[in-house]
């Protein structure tokens, strides 16, 4: 009877279990989608900065913004629903960077953006460390050893897969209340996001945001009071949970992006920043057509903003990637001068294709060709001369 219980236990964790779950959602849930974008918005051209003047400026600052699950489907309907105008043709230079897992074919956020942050490929699920488990220095590690600020921003969990794998260390990236604890130890300057739950609703009893506080940050709940600081050291975790999703949270993101650049550039010595547009890979998780456009083309505003500036400050290289595709997403159909989308998923997990990698300001020239995710840390420790 008791080996009969323990078999029973087994199979429904195993069906509850947060991996079970995704494993579930890894099928086509829905074809022949269609979107509609009822009000675009106009892309202005952003000036100062051509393919010849950047050369010749040295890279003070690296702004690496990444939009969790995008491949170039998800970038050609975010362009078709704005009428065929995006931010992100704006870019000077572009490449492709191919995303596997030091053991799977296909990747998950934890090993694709652990491989961007340090320069190393590991193992699926873990964020920060190596295949054997031992601990990564990241960028944001040794930006801060050479004396640059660091600050990340991201519309998720501060605990999720991609922030986690450039300030924490840990095997499995669903152990988030492990993950909360290591950003005690992280020193990013200005961090903004969600998960308070992981920092102060613990199992354990511990409240992370009162430690935090003991280490000299300054901690914040809401997105108006992260906006009105000035401080150099910040912890913004303004939701429980992740944030809504576009266009429900309005320009939040926006914001929080822009306010953490000038925060770093006030700082002087240079700066290396973390932006990720994490939403859109959840919306491709549901299929959901209509939610994937909406996430990209509000990272696409908010990487006008980043270009502007960038532009006004003059030494700053801005790349933008992805860490995966989501959702295997064909475009079938679709209208330009309505800004009509029609397009089918066939998977509700990530796919293996290679994705886009856009480059603007000085330094962008290093960013062309079809290389490794990896290459990513050893082209961005380069220019800001961190070796």
């Amino acid at each position: 009877m008791r080996s009969f219980r323990i078999s029973v236990l087994v199979a429904i964790s195993s069906i509850c279990s947060p991996a079970a779950l995704i494993a579930q959602t890894e099928q086509p849930v829905k074809d022949n989608l269609q979107y509609t974008l009822q009000v675009p918005y106009p892309v202005q051209q952003i000036t100062g900065v051509t393919r010849s003047s950047v050369k010749k400026k040295r890279v003070k600052n690296v702004i690496l913004m990444i939009g969790d699950g995008m491949g170039l489907s998800q970038v050609s309907a975010a362009w078709i629903a704005n009428r065929g105008q995006l931010y992100l043709e704006q870019f000077t230079h572009t490449g492709l960077s191919k995303t596997t897992a030091a053991n799977k074919l296909i990747t998950d956020s934890g090993a694709g953006a652990t491989a961007m942050a340090s320069g190393q490929k590991t193992i699926y699920h873990a964020v920060g460390v190596d295949t054997a488990g031992r601990d990564l220095a990241t960028l944001t590690d040794i930006a801060r050893q050479k004396g640059l600020a660091t600050g990340i921003v991201v519309a998720c969990s501060l605990t999720d897969a991609t922030p986690a794998s450039f300030a924490a260390n840990n095997i499995d990236r669903e152990e988030e209340e492990e993950i909360a604890t290591d950003f005690l130890e992280s020193q990013v300057d200005i961090l903004f996001g969600g998960g308070r739950r992981y920092f102060n609703r613990r199992k354990d009893q511990r409240n992370l945001l009162q430690e935090l506080t003991d280490k000299g940050y300054e901690v914040l709940s809401s997105t108006a009071d992260f906006l009105n600081s000035r401080q150099s050291k910040i912890f913004a975790v303004v939701e429980n949970g992740q944030l809504e999703t576009a266009p429900k949270r309005g320009p939040v993101f926006q914001e929080a992006s822009i306010h953490t650049l000038n925060l770093l550039k006030a700082q002087q010595k240079g700066f290396f920043a973390l932006l990720e547009g994490s939403r859109i890979d959840d919306m491709g998780h549901m299929n959901n057509l209509p939610g994937v456009v909406e996430e990209v083309l509000d990272f696409d505003q908010t990487i006008g903003r980043v270009l502007k500036w960038a532009a006004a400050d003059g030494e700053t290289l801005v790349i933008v990637t992805a860490d995966h595709e989501t959702g295997g997403l064909t475009l079938l159909d679709g209208e330009l001068t309505t800004g009509r989308v029609s397009g089918k998923f066939s998977t509700g997990g990530h796919s293996g294709v290679m994705v886009p990698v856009y480059a603007w300001g000085p330094g962008a020239e290093n960013f062309t060709g079809i290389y490794e995710n990896t290459a990513l840390f050893n082209k961005i420790s380069a220019l800001l001369k961190l070796k």
